[in-house]
């Protein structure tokens, strides 16, 4: 064996060396292979069918879009309501995980049992199952429009979907997203400064009290300064359908359901297990100071709760966002949908719209995981 080889550093870097040349010429093989096959089956290739009329509508668009449009709009509309489920499945199943992981330690056995009984439930149903039964069986049964679910004449629910009232915003809204802007920022510094307050004199501030009172009143105040520039308007029944307002169709809402709930099971087990893993001293001396059951919650074991269970809620999170793609079972005219889907069925380019679409859920993927990974490390508890 030459000298050189003996080092040990010398040879991890060649072995490293020698995996990159021989995974580029696996890779290189891959694609000159998928090259000469689409060659002898003489299909057309490239990114030229993005600029292509689409021809047919999208039933569920955030954007404006019509069958003239073309197929890279579709692919923003599927992206868009990807993102949209994403991130209120995301808010739902963290609130939902976060009191079910409390309810499963409850010293009270009845709501002990409820949250093992959900967790153990809805944990083992495969996710696609869920969203068939919320969609084929809870929504479909619903009233139809004529005799809807009535809320105050101002939201309605039926089988045809939810449909509550829509915020139109005027000349001068701007005042009240800029009021909002600087109640976040007035929390934040408060909250700094209680903290500060409290670690040199021991005396409390009331941080939520007043981070409520801030968000809800300077939003407020511009609204009346600025001559109450935003109207709601209301949805109304013309026919068989309702018509204006805010509208969530049963596809949506299904997709919703089944993934906040299929997720919250996986957090609360999180969250049960970091509140587990917090010492029992810690409790005991939050008993000792006086503090109430709630306050010990709340002060003392969920902060630590939260930064032991972070890690796994990030895969769980992750874990939600691809399982938006199971909406193609019921017409939610998600990325997978409409643009995997229908998109590749009119043009044939399965080479170039697949590689989007995973490029595209692969990207998500780490810019979520890069947020909550940039989270987790500040939430580490930093030794002094």
């Amino acid at each position: 064996m030459p000298a050189f080889l003996r080092n040990e550093k010398v040879r991890g870097i060649l072995y490293q060396i020698i995996t990159i040349v021989l995974f580029v010429a696996f890779l290189f093989y891959i694609a000159q292979n998928t090259a000469h096959n689409i060659e002898q089956r003489g299909i057309k290739t490239g990114f030229a069918f993005l600029h292509a009329t689409a021809g047919f509508d999208i039933t569920e668009a955030p954007i404006p879009f019509s069958p003239m449009d073309t197929h890279l709009k579709v692919f923003e509309v599927g992206l868009l309501n990807t993102l949209i489920v994403s991130f209120w499945g995301i808010v739902l199943s963290s609130l939902l995980g976060l009191l079910i992981g409390v309810w499963r330690l409850s010293p009270n056995w009845l709501i002990n049992r409820i949250a093992a009984a959900y967790i153990e439930t809805f944990r083992n149903i495969p996710v696609l199952l869920q969203i068939l039964f919320w969609y084929n069986v809870v929504l479909a049964t619903l009233p139809a429009a004529r005799h809807s679910l009535n809320f105050f004449d101002t939201i309605f629910i039926n089988n045809r979907g939810f449909f509550m009232p829509e915020l139109v915003f005027g000349p001068g809204s701007w005042m009240i997203g800029a009021a909002l802007f600087l109640a976040v920022v007035a929390i934040y510094f408060t909250h700094r400064w209680a903290k500060k307050r409290q670690e040199e004199t021991g005396e409390q501030f009331p941080v939520f009290l007043t981070a409520l009172i801030l968000l809800i009143g300077l939003p407020l105040l511009a609204y009346l300064v600025a001559g109450r520039p935003v109207t709601a308007v209301l949805p109304e029944l013309h026919g068989f359908n309702f018509r204006g307002g805010k509208t969530y169709t049963p596809e949506f809402l299904a997709l919703l359901f089944a993934l906040s709930i299929y997720t919250a099971t996986f957090i609360a087990e999180a969250i049960r297990s970091g509140i587990e893993a917090v010492p029992k001293g810690q409790k005991e001396a939050a008993t000792s100071l006086g503090l109430s059951p709630m306050q010990q919650l709340r002060l003392v074991i969920l902060p630590q709760a939260v930064r032991i269970a972070i890690p796994s809620i990030i895969n769980q999170y992750l874990n939600l966002i691809k399982n938006s793609s199971l909406a193609a079972a019921i017409g939610y005219p998600e990325l997978v949908t409409i643009f995997a889907g229908t998109s590749l069925n009119q043009t044939g380019q399965a080479l170039e719209i697949l590689l989007i679409t995973m490029l595209t859920y692969l990207l998500i993927s780490l810019i979520v995981s890069l947020i909550l990974n940039w989270f987790n490390a500040k939430m580490k508890i930093k030794e002094r």
